[in-house]
């Protein structure tokens, strides 16, 4: 349900002067229990308190006071993962010589830059501190038991992470790449890689999309609770394709073991190399080259064979996705909306039109997150065809048109 708009809001506080009661509060809480009909014709009803502030806030303000604004902080996020903190403390730490204590930590990462006192509040800092143990001894975590494991069948499980690349010319400037790499875990072939400016949801997603489309589909993916890997976006995608989203545990980078060893593989054997690094669509070349040439090429000592035929062996097993627009919507971003009377929906500033008869329902629109070329209906959880930008002219034409077909139909 949307906000109710300014003109809502004072039909409200209108109502509070022709209300029985002979105090405010009696007033408006006779108001409060009042059905009102927004401009959607959608009944709302508002509790007593949520009255009281829109009315303190019109004698202190006027109009400008009931007005809905967007957050000052929009665009900024609120909240900090416990991953993203461990690296803010990671940076700080190697600028105290000796000992430090948590206050010295959280006064230098906000002097810094590193964390936001509105992001994290002093008593969140230390409470993060101690549910994570995040300024604890790594010893304790290298001495963690482990087992050595490995899946039985290929795209069983499939380790995912992000490392620093080497930095790479864009435009004037230099900047640092990330390779965001998958790993099937049972044999050990490298599913997809690729080197990207910046790690966010979209270069995980175009990573994700490509490495589905080459390797099929796996029934788990294995990933740590970075920012990314946590998010809404990567979760739908996961529940769509029918995959298995599991983090591991904070401050447990060992238990991607496989997939830290490949990186410490390309930093050995492939960063090491004389590369041209003029742009990165010439990396990312050269990587790939580097991956299906020599790394799942090359006999694994774990295996005793090559990771690629190590994987060919279970062929049959593989639920692959073939490239096609349906699969493609698989990867859309998707929003809520709901349909007008006229059988329109707003998105982005642009209004369009529906398919099929949608009046008053409440839809899912999929679109293609970087252009919004796109615009699929889904309701329900059916696909019901691609929504069209609003043309009021050619609808007028074809009322007009149908129109003097009646007309004509009628005279004979």
């Amino acid at each position: 349900m949307k906000l109710p708009s300014p003109y809502l809001k004072m039909r409200v506080l209108g109502a509070i002067d022709i209300a029985e009661g002979k105090t405010s509060i009696q007033r408006i809480k006779n108001v409060a229990g009042l059905t009102f009909i927004d401009e959607d014709a959608n009944p709302r009803k508002f509790t007593w308190r949520t009255i009281q502030t829109w009315l303190y806030r019109y004698k202190n303000h006027g109009i400008t006071g009931v007005t809905n604004q967007s957050r000052k902080d929009k665009g900024k996020p609120r909240k900090i993962s416990p991953e993203e903190l461990l690296e803010a403390i990671n940076n700080a730490k190697p600028h105290f010589r000796n000992e430090f204590n948590s206050m010295q930590i959280y006064r230098f990462c906000i002097e810094k830059g590193l964390l936001r006192k509105e992001q994290l509040a002093q008593t969140t800092f230390y409470r993060f501190i101690r549910e994570y143990e995040l300024l604890k001894n790594d010893e304790s975590a290298n001495n963690k038991m482990r087992l050595a494991f490995a899946m039985q069948y290929v795209n069983q499980l499939w380790q995912a992470d992000t490392m620093f690349g080497p930095y790479v010319k864009d435009g004037a400037a230099h900047k640092q790449t990330k390779l965001i790499a998958f790993i099937d875990d049972a044999s050990r072939v490298v599913c997809h890689g690729e080197f990207f400016f910046e790690e966010n949801v979209d270069t995980l997603i175009k990573a994700l999309k490509s490495a589905f489309y080459k390797r099929g589909i796996p029934e788990q993916l294995y990933v740590d609770n970075g920012s990314i890997y946590s998010s809404q976006e990567i979760t739908l995608i996961c529940a769509r394709i029918g995959c298995i989203l599991r983090h591991t545990p904070i401050r447990d980078g060992s238990a991607k073991g496989k997939i830290e060893r490949f990186f410490r593989r390309v930093r050995d054997q492939f960063l090491s190399r004389n590369l041209d690094l003029s742009t990165l669509a010439l990396l990312n070349r050269q990587f790939i080259c580097w991956l299906e040439d020599e790394y799942n090429a090359t006999p694994h000592s774990a295996l005793g064979m090559k990771p690629i035929d190590r994987f060919g062996l279970d062929l049959g097993r593989i639920r692959f996705l073939p490239p096609s627009q349906a699969n493609d919507e698989l990867f859309f971003a998707e929003e809520t909306r709901t349909v007008k009377k006229d059988n329109t929906f707003s998105f982005r500033n642009r209004r369009y039109e529906t398919p099929v008869d949608l009046r008053e329902k409440q839809i899912q629109i999929r679109y293609e997150r970087s252009t919004c070329s796109r615009i699929v209906i889904y309701y329900k959880g059916q696909r019901l065809g691609e929504a069209k930008p609003l043309d009021l002219t050619a609808n007028g034409l074809l009322k007009r048109n149908n129109h003097h077909k009646q007309t004509q139909e009628e005279k004979l």
